[in-house]
């Protein structure tokens, strides 16, 4: 079938009468999707909807990472260690795209921001639930991070369970101690409600790893993924930064927090600690 007057003719067995089907629209629920970008300055400015669809879209992205990284853990849990890794491949991508996000928002300049950005009142992106519980769900569990969301029941409970409950990387040495591994105690039963912190006693078994990682390839390919995971949450938190430095440079943020400042410090959190920390001690 051959194109004519620049016009693509519709083939006779495509469906147009969706009286009675399901269409597109109606499965992803576009009536409610698109109708919830609701500007509130007043005259309404044209760049608030650029505002309003970056943080939606970065909502619905949060919501897959968490989708999967609960999967991750789960799997975990009952040693299948192939899937746990292939829902963390899928974050991974996940990450490459919000991080890219970021420039389209950087196009937004400080005078155009400033004209709306007093409507947008105590609204901060540090008030959403769905980046806290994928940090806890990541082992960055910070319990005085609840009362945040005090006001929002559901957001609560959610965060509160995370909190309880062992992270992606506890699920991952329960998993290895279960098939042999000698995973020292002291990771075992920590705490899982604080945040984990560089343990010293896992230093030899995962250096040993490393070193014979041939004889141990899913463990150490399980290690890589991980620092992929740390690695790309640290870019987009630092571009994350560069932005808002970019868009109001100094002042403090809407939520309260000082702003930048407040950002560089989330920069020094870490996931997966002895990962990195095995680094210098590779080849010695």
């Amino acid at each position: 079938m051959s194109v004519e007057a620049n016009t693509r003719a519709i083939e006779k067995d495509i469906v147009t009468d969706f009286s009675k089907r399901m269409s597109y629209g109606g499965y992803l629920d576009l009536d409610v999707l698109l109708s919830a970008q609701n500007p509130v300055s007043t005259p309404e400015h044209h760049d608030e909807l650029l505002f309003i669809i970056q943080h939606q879209t970065t909502e619905l992205w949060l919501k897959l990472v968490l989708h999967e990284t609960i999967a991750a853990r789960d799997a975990f849990d009952v040693d299948d260690i192939a899937t746990a890794l292939k829902c963390v491949a899928r974050v991974k991508h996940i990450q490459k795209t919000l991080t890219e996000q970021w420039s389209v928002l950087a196009t937004l300049t400080p005078t155009e921001y400033s004209q709306f950005r007093d409507f947008l009142g105590n609204s901060s992106g540090f008030q959403s639930y769905q980046y806290r519980a994928v940090e806890f769900v990541l082992g960055n569990k910070n319990a005085g991070m609840l009362a945040v969301f005090e006001s929002d029941p559901a957001a609560h409970q959610l965060l509160s369970g995370l909190l309880e409950q062992p992270s992606l990387y506890d699920a991952f040495w329960r998993c290895l101690a279960r098939k042999g591994y000698d995973v020292p105690e002291s990771v075992l039963d920590r705490n899982v409600a604080e945040a984990y912190t560089f343990n010293a006693d896992l230093m030899p078994l995962i250096k040993f790893v490393y070193e014979n990682h041939t004889e141990h390839w899913a463990v150490y390919e399980a290690f890589e993924e991980f620092v992929d995971l740390e690695e790309n949450f640290q870019l987009w938190r630092f571009r994350h930064m560069r932005t808002v430095l970019r868009t109001i440079g100094m002042k403090s943020g809407t939520g309260g927090s000082s702003g930048v400042g407040f950002l560089q410090k989330a920069l020094e959190l870490t996931f997966f600690p002895e990962l990195l920390a095995v680094r210098t001690e590779i080849g010695r």
